[in-house]
């Protein structure tokens, strides 16, 4: 009986993190051994800071929720102690906390993933870990953004200079409507003139 209820609660567990996995932007499958515990309680802590979950899980319960959750191609990778890390929301960011721990780490290594929905190599994720940030994309493009406003600013402010030099003036071009109105006006302002004369 009790050896049921163990089977039960191992169903629910492969249940619950496959349907996890469904919803996951990223899945990151890395070997955790040769870290102290202080290593492993900063790691952890960096990780939830950017709304990602780390756990250490049974490589066999690891394997039944891969399948039941449609992912194929990283049962090879499920050797040894495994731990799993999981977004919801963001691949990127974990990505590049784990990559810096392994590069500081000599034992700690990324063993594959998953981003997207796409099987991925442990040299695929190191790639994209790699990639600036999110916001230093932003901030680049907004530098590249300014430099091109800059460029069209200098270029119309010496058109501009060159007209003068050249004694040209500037057109104003005024509206038809407000031309007739302030012909309409005209004669009224000669009447109030002689008007105040008197």
């Amino acid at each position: 009986m009790a050896s049921e209820k163990i089977l039960n609660q191992k169903k629910e567990e492969v249940k619950k993190l496959a349907e996890e996995m469904k919803e996951a932007k990223l899945i990151l499958l890395t070997e955790y051994r040769g870290i102290n515990v202080e290593s492993d309680t900063t790691l952890r802590k960096d990780i939830r800071n950017v709304n990602a979950k780390y756990t250490i899980i049974k490589n066999n319960i690891t394997r039944r929720a891969l399948k039941e959750a449609g992912i194929e191609g990283l049962d090879e990778t499920l050797v040894g102690p495994t731990a799993v890390i999981m977004s919801k929301e963001d691949y990127l960011e974990p990505s590049k906390i784990i990559y810096k721990f392994s590069k500081d780490n000599e034992y700690y290594k990324i063993k594959g993933g998953v981003i997207d929905g796409k099987v991925m190599t442990p040299e695929e994720i190191i790639t994209l870990a790699k990639l600036p940030s999110r916001e230093a994309l932003l901030s680049m493009l907004a530098g590249a953004l300014l430099a091109n406003i800059s460029k069209v600013a200098v270029a119309l402010d010496q058109v501009r200079i060159k007209k003068e030099e050249a004694g040209e003036k500037v057109a104003v071009s005024v509206p038809a409507e407000s031309a007739q109105t302030s012909e309409e006006e005209a004669p009224k302002a000669e009447e109030a003139e002689e008007k105040s004369a008197e």
